[in-house]
This record gives structure tokens, C-alpha cells and sequence, in this order.
């Protein structure tokens, strides 16, 4: 039933790829690149620049309005919105004066379409045809944005280099634009409705269960404790996603790494992230328990923050600090995904998984505040990194409490396999 599942879905599963890769994602794995060459054609501090992470917050209160839109309308057409917005953005920055302001701006309005070419889009069209085979799956998709990454970092490295960050720019837009045609054209027919079914003599929950939440059942759901760790632990672990978004060069060539080992490593953290997808997929699949793949997981990047924050110049040695990183960045996503799909009802599903998206935006925006204002007076990266260490160790220790009995299992109602589903032909 495992295999018949991804044989069945197949065309899910890439379009849940190209969407994740080509979307506002791959900006995480590429931002890095533009900053020494913008910093140096513009005129702007790594202190200035440094803030660019923080402007997404901006959009936190969009989020939520995101997967609601996604929960009511489907997949494709939010999906189609997104796509949309993104190249247009990347467009946008190849035009712009060079005034720090206008980037940011541009940035924003960018990053407000690109909410929905995330997992709150992709994770649903995985999760409503995925059962049995859904850790490996979301795996997949995610472990997507890494690879593509990887394979455009070099590639994009060398445009910057010849042509200068503006021909950069239309290099993403044009890619971003083609991976949103393809990822819409094999996305399929939409099921908006992924509530379960409510009882055996029922053909399926009433059309208004699925898109109708009460205040009292909103309520309940923002207070829950599952929800609440997921949330908190999401935020720690995320302290430190500036260091690899935008920071990663930065750091490597503060640390004494040559320009061509730093942005291999660029690439290398991809990597990480890739591997670490994999094995966090067959390891929910294999049913080990989702709290402890986050304790093991999430709390080896700490590592990794503390060699760069250390005296070592050793190249090797940094580069496997770089894979730890990688690794936990791609069990993270998987885990707090899986368990908003296991413990609650599938119905809310982008709903709640925005909340998840907050936290990660938050995170990011306030480590991002903190390294800026750490750089401005100290010009050095150590204060950061060591924060990062603890938010990272504190926020695995919080998913780690959602195994606990007293914690629950959401607001999960009974589901019948999706693999069942797709064999009696109700999943196109």
C-alpha cells in the first residue's frame, strides 16, 4: 500500500515539487549570493542589509489569511496568485535605484504573494492524497527548495560574478516563473474539501463543516497545548534562519573561508537540508515517534552555531557545521507539517499550518533584529551564533514535550486511509 500510494500520486508529488522549489523558497538558498555584490555595488553595511530578514514581518498578520484563502478557494487558485507575484518581484529588484528602502518595500510586496507558493499551499495538495506514505511525501516535496538550491547556488554564483546581481535577478524571476506554470499544469483537479468522513453510512461531512469555523472552534484550536509547543518551538529553531538565508557567506568569509569554499558551502547547507528531509520522512513513516525525531534532530544545529562561533578556521571542520545546520532545517518543516496532519482535523489544515509559518517568519524576523543590532555594535557574528545555539536547543526541547500525555492529540477526528480513497477514484 506504501508504493501503490506514491505510484498513484505521482504527478501530486511533483507538482507539490516544482511548487516548493521554484516558488519564494528558493530565495532562502540564494539570498546569501546577491549580498556581498549588493553591499559593495550599493553601498550599503552588512549591519543594513542584515535587516532584510526582518522585513517579512510585516506580513505575519497576512499569514493566517493566507491559509484560510487556501482552505476555502483550493490550491490552484492560490497557487496561481503566487506564482503570479514572485517573478514580478524578482523583476522589480533587478530595476531598483539601489535606495535600501525600495528593496525592502519591493521585498515585502513580494514576500506577500509568496506566502502562497509555500507549504501552506504544497503541503495541502500532498496531505489530502497521502496516508500511509505521507512523512516520505512531504519529505519530497520539501526537501525540494534544498535541492534546487543547491544545484542553483554555483549557477547563480556565476551569473552575479560575470553579469552583476540585476542580471541575477531576472535569472530568479524567469525560473520561478517556469516552475509556477509546471507546477500548477500538473497539480490536477482541486479537492477543497479534505474533512474526514463522519461516519461509515455518510458518503462525506457536510459541504459547510469544511469551510465554515466557528469563533468557539478558533478559540480552541489558538489554545490548544500541541499547537502551542509546535508553535513556540518553531519560533526558537528559527532564530537563526538569517545565518543561512543571508548570512551564511557573510559568516564563512568572516571566518577566513577562500569566496569559492564559501559558496560551496552555500550549496553544502542545500544539501544538508535535502538529507535531512529524507531521513526525517522515513523515520515519521517508520512511526518512530515525531517528538523524538525533533529532540534528535532539531538540536544538532547547535552545534554547528557553536564551531562558527568558535576560533576554528578549519575548512572540513566548518563545512560539517554547515551540514548539521542543514539537516535540522529540513527535519523542522517535515515534523511541525506532519503533526499539524496527525493531530488535527484536515479541514483547518493551511489554517493552522499558518500559524506554524508565523512562528518561522517571527523567528526569523527577530533573529535577524538581533544579529543587526549585535553586528552595529560589536561587528562580530558571535553574539548571534550563540543565541542561535540556545534558541535552537530550547526550541527541540519544546516539540520534545508533544509527546507527552498531558499535551493531547489536537482536535483529530477519524480518517478513512487515503489510499482507499484514491482506489474507489475519489482522488483525481
Amino acid at each position: 500500500m506504501y508504493f501503490r500510494e506514491i505510484r498513484l500520486n505521482w504527478q501530486t508529488l511533483l507538482s507539490g515539487a516544482f511548487g516548493m522549489a521554484l516558488g519564494s523558497a528558493l530565495s532562502h538558498y540564494t539570498l546569501s549570493l546577491f549580498g556581498p555584490a549588493m553591499i559593495k555595488d550599493l553601498g550599503w553595511t552588512k549591519a543594513q542589509f542584515a535587516l532584510i530578514g526582518f522585513v517579512p514581518i510585516a506580513t505575519m498578520l497576512l499569514i493566517p489569511v493566507a491559509g484560510r484563502f487556501t482552505d476555502r478557494f483550493g490550491t490552484r487558485v492560490a497557487a496561481i496568485v503566487g506564482f503570479l507575484g514572485v517573478p514580478l518581484g524578482f523583476v522589480a529588484m533587478s530595476a531598483m535605484s539601489g535606495n535600501l528602502l525600495e528593496y525592502f518595500a519591493i521585498y515585502l510586496a513580494q514576500h506577500v504573494f509568496g506566502i502562497l507558493t509555500t507549504s501552506l499551499v504544497f503541503c495541502r495538495v500532498v496531505v489530502e492524497r497521502f496516508d500511509a506514505a505521507r512523512g516520505i511525501a512531504l519529505s519530497l516535496i520539501m526537501s525540494a527548495p534544498p535541492l534546487a538550491g543547491a544545484i542553483a547556488a554555483p549557477l547563480l554564483g556565476e551569473v552575479i560574478a560575470e553579469d552583476g546581481w540585476r542580471a541575477g535577478y531576472l535569472t530568479m524571476a524567469a525560473i520561478t516563473a517556469s516552475g509556477g506554470v509546471i507546477a500548477i499544469l500538473l497539480m490536477g483537479a482541486n479537492r477543497r474539501r479534505a474533512a474526514p468522513r463522519e461516519a461509515a453510512g455518510n458518503k462525506e461531512a457536510p459541504k459547510d463543516a469544511t469551510v465554515k469555523l466557528s469563533r468557539a472552534e478558533f478559540l480552541g484550536l489558538i489554545r490548544n497545548p500541541m499547537l502551542l509547543l509546535i508553535v513556540l518551538g518553531m519560533l526558537l529553531v528559527n532564530i537563526p534562519q538569517s545565518f543561512a538565508s543571508s548570512q551564511l557567506k557573510l559568516v564563512a568569509l568572516a571566518n577566513g573561508v577562500s569566496d569559492t569554499n564559501a559558496t560551496a558551502m552555500v550549496s553544502l547547507y542545500a544539501i544538508g537540508v535535502v538529507i535531512g528531509r529524507f531521513l526525517t520522512g522515513v523515520a515519521l513513516d517508520a512511526k518512530v515517534r515525531p517528538h523524538l525525531v525533533a529532540i534528535v534532530a532539531l538540536g544538532l544545529p547547535a552545534v554547528g552555531y557553536l564551531l562558527f562561533a568558535s576560533s576554528i578556521t578549519a575548512v572540513a571542520v566548518l563545512m560539517g557545521g554547515v551540514l548539521l545546520i542543514g539537516l535540522a532545517q529540513g527535519a523542522e518543516s517535515d515534523v511541525g507539517a506532519y503533526l499539524i496532519s496527525r493531530k488535527f482535523d484536515m479541514k483547518n489544515f493551511s489554517l493552522l499550518l499558518s500559524f506554524v509559518t508565523m512562528s518561522i517568519a517571527l523567528g526569523s524576523a527577530l533573529g535577524s533584529l538581533v544579529l543587526s543590532f549585535t553586528l552595529h555594535y560589536t561587528d562580530s557574528y558571535v553574539p548571534y551564533l550563540l543565541l542561535s545555539a540556545a534558541g535552537t536547543l530550547i526550541g527541540a526541547a519544546a516539540f520534545g514535550l508533544t509527546g507527552m500525555r498531558w499535551v493531547g492529540d489536537g482536535q483529530r477526528q477519524p480518517e478513512e486511509p487515503v489510499i482507499e480513497q484514491a482506489l474507489a477514484g475519489e482522488i483525481s
